[in-house]
This record gives C-alpha cells, sequence and structure tokens, in this order.
C-alpha cells in the first residue's frame, strides 16, 4: 500500500465509534527509549542509524504487517500526509536521517522512531474506546520490548527526553467535537478549568496547533506516579463530564438560539454547495457547522464519518497528492471548493 492508496480512503480510526456525537476519537502514546544508546536529542548519528536499523529488523520480523516510511527517503508532501493523517508529528516531517514511522495498513498504530524519543507507539481508536486504544498500544509495547532493553528506573518508571512523560510514558487523550461550547462562548473557562485538574486542552493536530473545526484534543499531562488505568479513568471522566458540558450546551442554543443555529448551518450547507475558492481554515469551520446540524437533526444527508474524513482529505498535501501535482495556496482553494461541490452534489443525489 502507498500513500496514493491511503488518500483516498479513510483510517479505520474513522469508522463509527462506541459514542458518536462530540466525541470523534481516543489515541494512547507511549513513549520509550532504548537503554544502550543517547537519547535523540543527544545521540550522535551513528547511534540514530543504529536505533533505526534495530527498529526496521523488529519490525520485519513481527507478524503483523507495517509499512515503513525512513524521513530520509520520504519526500516533504509525502511527510505531510503522514502529518496530516495523524501518523507521524511535526517534529517527525522536518526531520530526515536515521528516522521514520512504521504503520499498520488500517492506520490504527503508528511507531515513530528517533522523534523526541527512540521509540513512540501510537495507538488510534474510533470514539470514546481509550481501553482498546491502550490494549493495542500495550501488545506493540510487549514485542518491542520482548527485543529491546529499555531505559527504566525501579524508582521513576521509563525514562523519556521530556521530563513530563517520566514514569509510564503515557499520554492519553481524546477528539471531541465541541461547537455547543464554542458558540455558547464557554470553551475558555472549560480550558482553564481543564487545565487546573492535570490535563491538556490542544487543537485538532496535537501540541501547538488550534483548534480548528471546533475539534478540541483533550490528554493527560502528569504520567510519574500514576498507573496507566489511573490515567485512562480520570482521562474518561473528564471527557464524559465534557460530553454532558456540550450537550447541554446544544439543548440551550436550540432553546434560546434555534433560528440562528438553522441558519448558521442553511449557510454553511450553501457555501459549500456552492463556493469556488475556500481555504482549509473555512472550509474546517463550516464542515464544523454541518456537523452540528447533522447532531441536531437538522441534516441528514451524510453521516459523521463521511465529514470527519473530509477533515482530513481537504488538507493541502492531501488535495496536492490527489491532483499528483503542486499547486500553489489558490489552486488548493480551488481544488478544495470543487471537491467540496462534488460532495455536497453527491450527498444531495443520494438523499433524492
Amino acid at each position: 500500500m502507498t500513500l496514493d492508496d491511503m488518500v483516498r480512503r479513510h483510517g479505520s480510526w474513522l469508522e463509527a465509534g462506541i459514542d458518536e456525537g462530540p466525541v470523534v476519537s481516543s489515541r494512547i502514546r507511549l513513549a520509550r527509549n532504548i537503554e544502550e544508546y543517547s537519547f535523540p536529542g543527544w545521540a550522535s548519528e551513528e547511534e540514530k542509524y543504529a536505533v533505526w536499523k534495530q527498529s526496521e529488523e523488529i519490525f520485519n520480523s513481527l507478524d503483523q504487517h507495517y509499512i515503513n516510511w525512513s524521513m530520509t527517503d520520504t519526500p516533504r508532501l509525502d511527510k505531510e500526509i503522514l502529518f496530516e493523517r495523524h501518523l507521524i508529528s511535526q517534529d517527525l516531517a522536518r526531520e530526515d536521517d536515521s528516522c521514520g514511522v512504521f504503520v499498520t495498513p488500517n492506520e490504527c498504530i503508528s511507531v515513530m522512531v528517533n522523534e523526541e524519543d527512540h521509540i513512540r507507539i501510537q495507538s488510534l481508536q474510533p470514539g470514546l474506546n481509550l481501553e482498546e486504544a491502550w490494549r493495542a498500544a500495550d501488545k506493540v509495547d510487549d514485542q518491542l520490548e520482548a527485543e529491546l532493553t529499555y531505559a527504566f528506573s525501579p524508582k521513576m518508571g521509563y525514562l523519556t527526553s521530556c521530563p513530563s512523560n517520566v514514569g509510564t510514558g503515557m499520554r492519553a487523550s481524546v477528539m471531541l467535537h465541541l461547537p455547543g461550547l464554542v458558540l455558547m462562548e464557554e470553551m475558555d473557562p472549560v480550558i482553564n478549568g481543564i487545565s487546573k485538574i492535570g490535563l491538556a486542552v490542544r487543537g485538532m493536530w496535537g501540541e501547538g496547533t488550534e483548534a480548528a473545526g471546533n475539534m478540541f484534543q483533550v490528554s493527560n499531562q502528569i504520567t510519574l506516579g500514576r498507573r496507566e488505568d489511573e490515567i485512562i479513568s480520570h482521562l474518561e471522566q473528564i471527557v464524559l463530564e465534557l460530553i454532558e458540558h456540550e450537550n447541554n450546551a446544544r439543548i440551550r442554543l436550540m432553546n434560546d438560539r434555534s433560528l440562528i443555529v438553522e441558519d448558521h448551518v442553511a449557510r454553511a450547507f450553501g457555501i459549500l454547495s456552492n463556493a469556488r475558492l475556500i481555504s482549509s481554515g473555512e472550509a474546517l469551520n463550516l464542515l464544523s457547522t454541518l456537523r452540528l446540524g447533522l447532531d441536531l437533526g437538522m441534516l441528514d444527508q451524510f453521516s459523521r464519518r463521511q465529514l470527519d474524513t473530509l477533515f482530513i482529505s481537504i488538507q493541502p498535501a492531501h488535495l496536492q497528492k490527489l491532483e499528483a501535482k503542486a499547486l500553489e495556496p489558490e489552486e488548493r482553494d480551488v481544488v478544495r471548493a470543487e471537491m467540496l461541490r462534488d460532495f455536497m452534489d453527491n450527498a444531495t443525489e443520494d438523499d433524492g
């Protein structure tokens, strides 16, 4: 399977989840380092190359098939696609030497090598499903630990490049669609409250990104002194409370501003059906509005999965890969608008 194949379909983690509505997906990430080598930020090129080759040998020996991208041989556009699909970080996309990623064909597991840590295992699942994401990540972790000696302290736990990851090395996160809280201007107090209880709120693509399309990632910040099950349980509890707050916000929107919401949804539908130029930022916000309209029963022409898939497929690198050529920003806006018009036309025809 190539990236050309991948951009024409969605990852399995975007299938309909256990809890739809505000929840999009769940993620577990484990940070690990190999005892015999310096951590990536201090490692020599020889050490980093040894880590990459050793990882390659291990993954090639596993029963589970993995697709391998070395950043040395991967074109810039393809790196951007991997980032847009949540398979690598922005930091890894900027690297070239002795680093890369191993990805399962369904895209539910990706393992970055020589990013901030030697090994970063990521498990993605649809909906609110942190337990399954943890089981899948833990299985890969066990397979690797059978072949590698991790840097580990009996007192501190797993040793990582960033002190905030020391301990379990786990980051658990849930991606949520929260337009109700945003429209009711209640998101800032929610973020402030969450930060006081050891959680972080980030944008759709994680650390350092803005919350485009009213998509937010909520994750733990503390790993030291916490067991994996405690981290997951605490995050799930807060996510369930967030879902309740979001649903209450939507109820109040419909009680107090139903005509405004209906107009908001209708305008988004009209623009996406007719626009000739549209930026990725505007498109994400309009698709967010359609997703809200779908959840509120105002629309039924498409599914949440279709809209969530579009959040990724309209991104700049995906558009250029589908067009098989480099595009200037305005050219991308034209292609994006055409893609969205086609989607809306097909949805309307199917509904008819």
